[in-house]
């Protein structure tokens, strides 16, 4: 069992950078994160992948562990983006004709065509979080796409309605949700930046998605809420556009980005009585923030979160950073952690 955390732990929201000698981090960086599968993504012949990503994930591990975070992911180093690697796992979805959808910055791009009813044959990343937890004595998280962002992400060719589309990636979630914690994980975190992107469906039925794809975990589960990978996505508002919907959701924690964003920390009142996993790394920039930076951005939310339920993470995935930048965020994070506790 790994020991308690401590007050205001410390985490990374998901992925971390992979080896360039792993993948093309050039041809990743100069595409919106895939949808559908990107094998030519990878560097290394297929009959060498999952070894050589089994490496990178050690590596990933390891680099979190060194910089004091409390509470370790996988990097999501198996995965071309945080989402196909599930999405494309899916018994109807056909990965011979994909579909296309208008992405978050009005482009078309490819995505999973539902073909047929979805359901999983077997657990998806349970492998994952067994190598996770055979390798850390600390908490451990993985994370999987949320059932409203993968309905946005895919062409309904199958269902009745968007909304019956979603509830049916609901149930497939929850019971990959279930299949993880049974494989050891501590937390699990379903990503779901798309209730941002499209308020206006979400507040239809992206509460009821996702509270169907929670209800009954055995185990606390996070929803993560972003306006997109900063290098994707350079422009923040002011705000978020669906956040009080998720109070009455049976997600344990929200993760919220304010350091890019530089969020008014008041936005968070209404999610009192939840934990908030609170984003405080600019991922729009390789600079490396000091402690003192970081630990301010931390004071600024305090007197409008549950500080008792308090995580410190980063505004987004650290996927497509230099590697010594990650680094280098995540030891002043713990840092700041450090500085932050001292003073409660």
């Amino acid at each position: 069992m790994p020991a308690p955390l401590p007050s205001l732990p410390t985490s990374i929201v998901g992925s971390l950078p992979q080896p360039e000698w792993l993948i093309d981090r050039e041809k990743l960086a100069h595409q919106f994160p895939p949808r559908v599968r990107a094998r030519e993504l990878w560097r290394v012949a297929p009959e060498f992948l999952a070894e050589a990503q089994d490496d990178a994930t050690l590596l990933a591990i390891r680099a979190q562990e060194e910089a004091g975070l409390d509470i370790l992911t996988d990097g999501e180093i198996r995965r071309e983006s945080y989402s196909n690697h599930f999405a494309t796992a899916l018994d109807g979805i056909d990965l011979d004709i994909p579909g296309t959808v208008i992405n978050r910055s009005g482009k078309p791009i490819p995505v999973p065509r539902v073909a047929g009813d979805l359901a999983r044959r077997r657990p998806i990343q349970a492998a994952d979080v067994r190598f996770l937890r055979a390798h850390t004595d600390r908490t451990v998280k993985i994370t999987v796409p949320g059932p409203f962002t993968m309905a946005q992400q895919s062409q309904n060719d199958h269902y009745a309605d968007d909304r019956a589309l979603a509830l049916a990636y609901a149930d497939v979630v929850r019971a990959e949700i279930a299949d993880l914690f049974a494989a050891g994980a501590d937390i699990v975190q379903i990503d779901e930046p798309w209730l941002q992107a499209r308020p206006d469906v979400a507040r239809k039925y992206g509460a009821e998605a996702v509270t169907r794809a929670v209800e009954g975990a055995p185990g606390p589960v996070h929803l993560h809420l972003c306006f997109g990978y900063a290098v994707m996505v350079a422009e923040r508002p002011e705000g978020y556009s669906f956040l009080s919907e998720l109070a009455d959701t049976p997600v344990d924690t929200v993760s919220v980005e304010t350091a890019q964003s530089h969020l008014d920390p008041a936005t968070l009142r209404p999610l009192r009585g939840k934990g908030v996993a609170l984003g405080v790394l600019d991922l729009s920039t390789p600079e490396v923030e000091t402690a003192e930076v970081i630990a301010d951005r931390v004071r600024r939310a305090l007197d409008d979160v549950d500080v008792e339920k308090l995580v410190l993470s980063s505004d987004c995935g650290l996927k497509y950073l230099p590697r010594a930048s990650a680094e280098g965020k995540m030891r002043s994070l713990a840092r700041a952690a450090e500085i932050v506790r001292a003073e409660l």
